[in-house]
């Protein structure tokens, strides 16, 4: 009777102990919406269920507060055409600088318990950031420091400087590919780097494995993207289906504010793969000029007066690879002339617009360049080059860690290149004030050791900083 009774009751605890894998969530992640008092929280599951968050002020009684949100079918492209379910749920009026603790899911399975801080909305806050890019799910040399210091507290934003590309519909308005100009150079030469390596491959699993690594970061603090070229494969559909960035361009190119900056997002890649459409190219480009000047009027630019951008693909490098950084043509600065009509580059805008700092990845290599415009060289002085600088300051933070390893260096750096280096590692920014942000690059080969860094300090802003 005994043994019965053993038996019997070993069968119901294994089947009432069963995760329920299908529905249960995973990949959780947070981004900023760019609305006062908002978080959006993205998750996946492999069957379809409700969407919905639970939360609750830390300190508080657990989960006094639900929120809904909806659910998408992505079907990825590869032969099994397999199916994920991705969840979106925007929690608003949050109280600023307040911690919450949440789950997300459904009675059929949950998250973990997770927390965030919502984001103080005042221009006198002074957010400090994790920059990095390159980081894949094989070799991701510096995801265990980064996942320590987020959940510590350590940082208010990650800024990912390393996603795909774009896509054929924005805002529902479909690319005109009969008006592409064929590129002299073959789209297959540039069909070479980036975010999870690559996100579509093994039908996909590979971008779910990716995104449950990057929950331990993801899920604590908005994790803000740009567009990359490794993710290339059938239409960059991973990257626009599983991130929620701020704008109706499925995170291809947006803005938004926090602290005393305007940051400013994009994709290198619309000069890259023409194949999916010129015209983005050139919507791209009016919408850049078009925030920018926004950002530039007096009343915002005194409120905002840094304005920061993130992309992929730098205009400047010195990176023995046998593409821009050798061969000094960078399509993202200067443009394209074997396109009808010609492509426009984004240095000169930029200059104009008064543009202070610019981020870039895909080298796999950390380099802080002196203030440069025109491959010239601009310092604020020979003492202090840093101090209003007559030029726009560029870091290259690509040095995360993925399974190419590193890129090497020319042998003799460039004379607007101020320090190199190939160490696996990341880049904290903190934005003090309207006038001084601090920049370090950490260096995981070093256990954590800082080994370069700079303070920018600026009096004036815009496009007077010139001159």
């Amino acid at each position: 009777m005994v043994a019965l009774y053993v038996l019997l009751f070993g069968q119901i605890c294994v089947a009432s102990c069963v995760l329920p894998i299908g529905s249960q969530p995973e990949q959780v992640h947070l981004s900023y919406p760019g609305v006062k008092g908002s978080m959006v929280i993205t998750w996946t599951t492999l069957n379809a269920t409700e969407s919905i968050v639970e939360y609750g002020l830390w300190g508080g009684k657990l989960f006094t507060q639900s929120a809904r949100g909806n659910c998408t079918t992505f079907v990825d492209g590869g032969s099994e055409k397999r199916k994920i379910y991705i969840h979106r749920v925007t929690l608003s009026e949050l109280i600023p600088g307040f911690t919450y603790v949440y789950h997300c899911g459904s009675e059929a399975g949950w998250s973990d318990v997770l927390y965030f801080t919502a984001l103080i909305e005042s221009t006198s806050f002074s957010p400090k950031f994790a920059l990095f890019g390159d980081m894949g799910n094989e070799n991701p040399q510096s995801l265990a420091r980064l996942q320590k210091e987020t959940q510590v507290g350590m940082y208010d934003v990650i800024l990912h400087i390393v996603l795909y590309s774009f896509f054929v519909h924005v805002n529902g308005l479909q690319s005109d590919k009969a008006q592409v100009t064929k590129p002299k150079i073959h789209i297959s030469e540039y069909l070479q780097r980036d975010f999870a390596y690559d996100m579509h491959e093994d039908e996909g699993r590979i971008g779910d494995e990716f995104m449950k690594q990057i929950e331990s970061i993801a899920a604590y603090v908005p994790y803000m993207t740009c567009p990359g070229n490794h993710e290339w494969a059938y239409n960059f559909s991973h990257y626009r289906s599983r991130f929620n960035m701020p704008g109706q361009t499925e995170g291809l190119w947006y803005s938004w504010n926090i602290g005393s900056a305007h940051i400013i997002s994009f994709s290198t890649e619309v000069y890259f793969y023409l194949e999916y459409g010129l015209d983005l190219l050139f919507r791209q480009y009016e919408w850049l000029k078009g925030d920018l000047e926004e950002a530039n009027k007096p009343e915002n630019r005194a409120a905002r007066p840094w304005i920061i951008t993130m992309a992929h693909r730098p205009m400047y490098c010195s990176n023995n690879d046998h593409d821009d950084c050798t061969k000094f043509e960078s399509y993202v600065r200067l443009g394209r002339n074997d396109t009808d009509p010609p492509a426009p580059g984004l240095e000169d805008l930029f200059y104009r617009q008064g543009v202070d700092l610019e981020f870039w990845a895909h080298e796999h290599t950390y380099e802080r360049l002196w203030p440069v415009y025109n491959y010239k060289v601009f310092n604020g002085s020979t003492e202090e080059p840093y101090m209003n600088p007559r030029a726009p300051v560029h870091i290259i933070t690509g040095s995360a860690g993925c399974r190419e390893k590193h890129d090497g260096f020319i042998p003799k750096p460039r004379e607007w290149s101020a320090f190199r280096s190939t160490d696996y590692g990341y880049t904290r920014m903190h934005l003090i004030n309207s006038t001084h942000i601090y920049l370090e690059q950490v260096s995981d080969d070093q256990s954590g050791k800082v080994i370069d860094s700079l303070l920018l300090i600026k009096d004036v802003h815009g496009p007077e900083a010139w001159l």
